[in-house]
């Protein structure tokens, strides 16, 4: 997995790319979470629309990442969910716990 990260609005926009499958993935997005807790951007957004595969350590890995902020009291939503991503999310009945959205324009958008 690659991460990007850019800033908008005030809340950072987080973009990562290929297979989120855990190992060093999990070091890469926590790095970058704390980084923005520490630099008080607690608003995030996970743009998930490049992201080819993601396996149940990748779900955990979300799922990590959304406690992570909830205890900082920060948000975390997702943008752009494939529809492989959202299965995973339904049959696991996480989508009664992430918030998601169509696309990054919306996901910033609700957090008026």
């Amino acid at each position: 997995m690659k991460l990007t990260d850019r800033e908008e609005k005030n809340i950072v926009i987080l973009e990562p790319r290929g297979k989120i499958m855990g190992g060093p993935d999990a070091s890469l997005l926590h790095d970058k979470l704390y980084e923005c807790i520490e630099k008080n951007k607690k608003q995030i957004v996970i743009d998930l629309a490049k992201v080819e595969w993601m396996n149940s350590t990748g779900l955990g890995i979300l799922i990590s990442s959304y406690t992570t902020l909830r205890n900082h009291e920060g948000v975390l939503k997702l943008a752009n969910v494939t529809d492989k991503i959202q299965s995973l999310l339904t049959i696991t009945k996480l989508v009664t716990v992430f918030e998601a959205h169509d696309s990054v324009d919306e996901a910033l958008d609700s957090f008026k």
